[in-house]
């Protein structure tokens, strides 16, 4: 086995980047076939990592410069309950890989090929529990202790009870996901050859691989205080999944990890938009505020998003596309670290697991889909943005107040200017700026990087703002933007010029 040089990458690297979500098994197959794919039958079907190598032009050609798969380690052989590991979060072995994605030197190409190309490698991980179908149907369960590698007895796990009370972190932390049909046995990790196990594991995974930042998953059912040498061990930024809706408890989790993703600002993002008129743009404001106030290092190193694999797709339920396009928008334009869920940008609209891990070879990897073209250009005014502002990503975001609360949203992270709205393909909506928001000069030409339109600004520095057909708004000014780059370059040579004029 050959290896591949890691870059380290901390948080600080990680907040330039956007990531690509990818379900491995879902995503493409190295030898470039299309098979058929039901999702019901939740079973492989054949995406592996070799696949993911020859569609990096597709991932990196949005913007994109960093992926995360799934996890890579070996899972489960045969089913569990009817149903196949193929998502990767049914481990057994921790120290072997998942033959269905590959053999190791595969995914030391995968890594070797994203560095070649100056993006990097985000590695999701388990470390809350492992998986074996029971031996018996007796109470508590009978398992094969052996087949849980590298620990292989009931002493590193903790007795069997399932979670019965979220209120109760206690509960929460040493009793069992699942079932008694799906039992997801609960490591121990109070007991201290179970944690130096697990610190040793995700050195060595990390230095064999090459892998620039972990996704953890099921950070709340682990104890707080086990997290901090996990990710000293790790040497790499780690953001983990906290599944809630309340800042004040996702928050601590802040300290032990790099970040989490961000699901309190998640859950406000889809009440507002998936309500449509009905839903409240104000709260995903407070509550990002309150993020801001709250997280360790604010708001800058989570991860932000609106799909995943957990969760339904936004098109499940929102057929609006002007709705979708605004909620789009969202990950991109605010302190966090923007994700894309693989399908997204093809207009994927699967709804609760399984429905959401559609193969994305069946699309054809379509680069003419207007998602996709929107996102492009998102990732490219982010880029621009840090490019122009070097405070950019250590300024935390803004909220104008709007006299349309509840549609319509003002989000102020210079040079960008974000304006949204729930109001949907039928409306037509407002948006003011005053002059005391102190954005803007006098007579200031302001670029809308979605459509390449143009706005002025008034003579005190104020801006009016009007859409139609309730599409989302991403102002820059034009002499933030370059002339010889790809996003809106015309606009830009305009403004270069007159300002080369007005200089005269």
């Amino acid at each position: 086995m050959s290896f591949t040089a890691v870059f380290a990458a901390s948080a600080d690297e990680w907040t330039k980047r956007s990531i690509y979500q990818i379900v491995t098994d879902r995503f493409a197959l190295g030898n470039d076939s299309s098979p058929s794919c039901d999702t019901s039958e939740k079973k492989y079907c054949g995406g592996n990592w070799q696949g993911i190598i020859s569609k990096l032009d597709y991932i990196q050609s949005m913007g994109f410069d960093a992926i995360w798969i799934s996890p890579v380690v070996e899972n489960i052989d045969g089913a569990m309950s009817g149903d196949k590991a193929y998502h990767g979060y049914w481990t057994q072995n921790i120290n072997s890989l998942n033959a269905n994605f590959g053999l190791a030197d595969d995914l030391i190409s995968l890594s070797s090929a994203l560095h070649d190309r100056g993006m990097y490698l985000m590695v999701d991980i388990v470390v809350n529990h492992l998986v074996a179908n029971p031996t018996s149907d007796s109470q508590p369960q009978t398992f094969d202790y052996s087949l849980l590698q590298p620990f292989g007895g009931a002493d590193c796990f903790h007795s069997e009870c399932f979670i019965s009370d979220y209120n109760n972190q206690t509960n929460v932390e040493q009793c069992w996901l699942g079932y008694s049909g799906l039992p997801l046995l609960d490591l121990d990790t109070e007991n201290s050859t179970t944690v130096n196990i697990m610190y040793n594991w995700i050195k060595n995974l990390v230095s064999d691989y090459g892998i620039d930042g972990l996704r953890v998953d099921t950070v709340k059912h682990v104890r707080k205080d086990f997290w901090p040498e996990f990710a000293s061990s790790a040497g790499v930024y780690t953001v983990g999944e906290v599944l809630t809706g309340e800042v004040g408890y996702a928050a601590p989790y802040t300290e032990g990890l790099d970040s989490i993703l961000d699901y309190p600002t998640y859950f406000a993002v889809q009440k507002a938009f998936i309500n449509g008129v009905s839903g409240d743009m104000a709260t995903i404001a407070e509550i990002v505020t309150e993020a801001q106030k709250q997280y360790n290092h604010g708001a800058f190193y989570v991860g932000s998003f609106v799909e995943n694999h957990d969760n339904p797709r936004i098109q499940s339920t929102v057929s609006d596309q002007s709705i979708v396009k605004n909620v789009i928008t969202w990950p991109f334009i605010n302190d966090g670290i923007p994700i894309l869920y693989y399908g997204q940008e093809q207009g994927y609209h699967g709804g609760n697991d399984p429905a959401n891990r559609e193969a994305l070879w069946l699309s054809g990897f379509d680069e003419n889909k207007p998602l996709l073209a929107q996102i492009k250009n998102l990732n490219a005014a982010r880029k621009q943005a840090i490019s122009y502002n070097p405070s950019f990503l250590n300024n935390p975001v803004t909220f104008i107040p709007q006299p349309s609360a509840s549609s319509t949203l003002a989000i102020s992270k210079p040079p960008l200017l974000a304006l949204l709205t729930n109001g949907g393909s039928s409306s037509t909506e407002s948006w003011s700026i005053p002059s005391s928001a102190g954005l803007y000069n006098a007579n200031e030409t302001l670029v809308d990087v979605l459509t390449c339109d143009t706005v002025i600004t008034g003579s005190d520095g104020s801006l009016s703002v009007t859409t139609s057909q309730g599409l989302p708004k991403v102002l820059m000014p034009a002499k933030s933007l370059s002339a010889t780059g790809s996003l809106c370059s015309t606009e830009a040579e305009r403004s270069s010029g007159a300002n080369r004029i007005d200089h005269q």
